[in-house]
């Protein structure tokens, strides 16, 4: 029996990603990237971002474009040598660091953000409230959080049983994938240490069955 090590892990974590350019998968990528940013463009008084898990980088070009100084962070290190090939600009660049104390320290510097977006990192991950303490150390008081992962809900839920889909939408036969699933309950219960949700919009399909839901939140001034 073979027994898979740390070290392992963090091989694969460092590789992770495949060769796509653009937004990951396809339309219903690029209609996400779509909302997203006309989310960030109707709050106001925002001039630096932080892209957290920004993968191949096209979100933060997309971020670059509309104007915004973005800094893109990822653990892969396969993916960010695609985002430097192909998005990297004078208002976009990138930085390989893994959610935590080790990436608050890397980036301090920098100094705080504006805003964090995290677009389906969350439910990839083992611990996801690193990923939102992490926001947190980011952002300036007061500063915005959009993030999204997919929507669960009963209904949703209730329709894939029915189908028999669940194995193939909770599949363990490959490396990576969905991890946790939220609904917006539990969702916002992750955000509420450090956060105030001020709303959520939703993208795909109708209601009760939607791809995926993005909430904006705000950091707590005090």
């Amino acid at each position: 029996m073979s027994v898979t090590s740390h070290s392992d892990e963090a091989a694969v974590l460092d590789q992770w990603g495949d060769d796509q350019l653009g937004p990951g998968n396809g339309s219903v990528g690029q209609g996400l990237s779509d909302m997203v940013v006309n989310i960030v463009r109707r709050e106001p008084g925002v001039q630096t971002i932080c892209d957290l898990g920004c993968g191949n980088g096209y979100l933060a070009s997309r971020l670059g474009a509309a104007g915004y100084s973005v800094l893109g962070v990822d653990a892969s290190e396969h993916l960010l040598s695609i985002a430097n090939a192909h998005y990297r600009s004078q208002r976009v660049e990138f930085h390989q660091s893994v959610f935590g104390s080790a990436m608050e320290g890397e980036l301090r510097p920098r100094g705080l953000f504006d805003m964090a977006v995290s677009v389906d990192v969350v439910e990839h991950l083992y611990r996801p409230s690193s990923l939102i303490e992490t926001a947190d150390a980011m952002l300036k008081p007061g500063g915005t959080f959009i993030i999204c992962t997919p929507y669960h809900g009963y209904l949703k839920n209730l329709a894939i049983a029915v189908l028999d889909r669940w194995d193939d939408h909770h599949g363990t036969h490959f490396d990576g994938g969905h991890i946790k699933f939220f609904s917006v309950a539990t969702l916002k219960a992750l955000l509420k240490p450090a956060f105030d949700v001020e709303r959520v919009e939703f993208y795909g399909r109708f209601p009760g069955f939607y791809k995926n839901m993005i909430c904006v939140a705000r950091k707590r001034a005090v």
